[in-house]
């Protein structure tokens, strides 16, 4: 891992409405690596760029200091101003050898993540890997680096509890619905189609629900949201008046008073007696206190979610032990693949010289005496050839190998 590197501008040290000054788009993602590896002799690269990161992960001989970030930054041309060149060079992590290849495997299994334990970094570092090796942009060695990367990360999210519980406050929300066996074919009333209701309805979309009716105050967002739901789109000044029933309520706006008063609620039932369930994702609450305490209903509310969460979040942290074993070992059993990878590598043209020796031996050295052998004698010759020619391949290589576990 002697000329792993990584320039790495995160969430930790760089505001995020600045970091995405650096993500790259995919139409001059090639071309940037390209002048990147011509300019600066870099042999592999790939870039990940995420909402919360954006990091070069390459080889080369160069040593990461100020200057060389500064070069790297101008060969990559994303326009900048000179105040955020100064930002950005003040405030990169840079990782080098075994330290780099620590963070990705760190990166990868979410220990560097905003949440930690969510497992969607792992994917887009896969993905923005194979985009690069498609293009030309990584090789052998880069290969293996992901190779081990997506491996360390299975053993990580398989083996700890790092990513078994969900932290935001709409999984868990969702997953307590899910608890309540609510069926597919469940009448939902969505009211507000903000960022949190747009996020639960994508859970609902996903499970197959498909009975949906949206209330808004302003009845274009409501429409849109209905759009992609395929469900119908009222304005809220409309909720007093729906009678068409509802098993779920499921409600989130800004307002500051309860959306959903006795009155309201009571028409909404329109003469139903059943147990509802309702989650309320607003702060304050959109449904009255009143209608909790007096109707038969399954009150799953933010406070309550987000108690569970941090809960959550702690055992997460808990486990970043186990899961920096997990990687300390990886670490170590890597070096030992990497050292048999670059014998296998040197070793690789052994096979084509002895093929060579045994043709200019049998063609040329010893060609006279060989043709004056009957049919026979030649079969009998070429067997003890290939016979040789096998274990002459075979023997170097295991011997190598050999050495490479006895000094390790």
């Amino acid at each position: 891992m002697e000329y792993l590197k990584i320039i790495a501008f995160t969430h930790k040290q760089i505001d995020l409405k600045a970091l995405g000054k650096l993500v790259i788009c995919e139409q001059t993602l090639d071309d940037r690596l390209r002048n990147i590896q011509s300019e600066l002799n870099i042999k592999e690269i790939f870039y990940i760029g995420t909402c919360n990161r954006v990091e070069f992960v390459f080889t080369s001989t160069e040593d990461l200091s100020r200057d060389f970030i500064d070069r790297f930054l101008r060969v990559l041309d994303m326009g900048l101003p000179e105040e955020y060149m100064e930002q950005f060079i003040e405030n990169v992590s840079v990782y080098e050898k075994t330290q780099a290849f620590n963070h990705l495997l760190r990166t990868s299994c979410s220990l560097e993540s905003l949440v930690v334990g969510e497992k969607e970094i792992l994917a887009q570092v896969r993905k923005a890997y194979e985009a690069c090796r498609v293009a030309g942009f990584t090789g052998d060695y880069m290969r293996m680096i992901m190779s081990r990367v997506v491996k360390t990360a299975k053993e990580v999210y398989t083996n700890t509890n790092i990513s078994k519980n969900p932290v935001s406050v709409v999984s868990l929300a969702y997953r307590k619905l899910r608890e309540l066996n609510v069926c597919a074919n469940s009448r939902l009333l969505i009211i507000g189609a903000g960022e949190t209701n747009k996020n639960i309805a994508q859970y609902f979309k996903k499970h197959k629900y498909s009975n949906f009716s949206i209330f808004n105050r302003t009845i274009e967002k409501a429409e849109v949201l209905a759009k992609e739901l395929n469900g119908t789109a009222f304005p809220l000044s409309e909720l007093a008046n729906f009678n068409q029933g509802f098993d779920v309520i499921i409600t989130c706006t800004g307002a500051t008073e309860p959306i959903i008063t006795e009155e309201i609620y009571q028409n909404l039932l329109n003469g139903d007696n059943g147990k509802k369930v309702i989650v309320d994702l607003a702060i304050p609450n959109d449904v009255d206190s009143q209608v909790v305490k007096n109707f038969p209903i399954h009150y799953i509310e933010v406070e309550s979610l987000k108690e569970i969460a941090r809960k959550n979040i702690q055992e997460r942290y808990d486990e970043l032990i186990n899961a920096e074993n997990i990687i300390d070992e990886n670490i170590k059993e890597f070096d030992s693949v990497l050292r048999q990878r670059r014998v296998e590598i040197a070793m690789s043209d052994v096979p084509k010289k002895i093929k060579e020796i045994k043709h200019t031996a049998i063609n040329g050295v010893f060609a006279d005496e060989i043709n004056t052998l009957d049919d026979n004698s030649r079969a009998i010759l070429e067997k003890v050839m290939d016979y040789m020619e096998k274990k002459c391949i075979t023997i170097p290589m295991v011997m190598a190998k050999e050495i490479l576990v006895k000094n390790s």
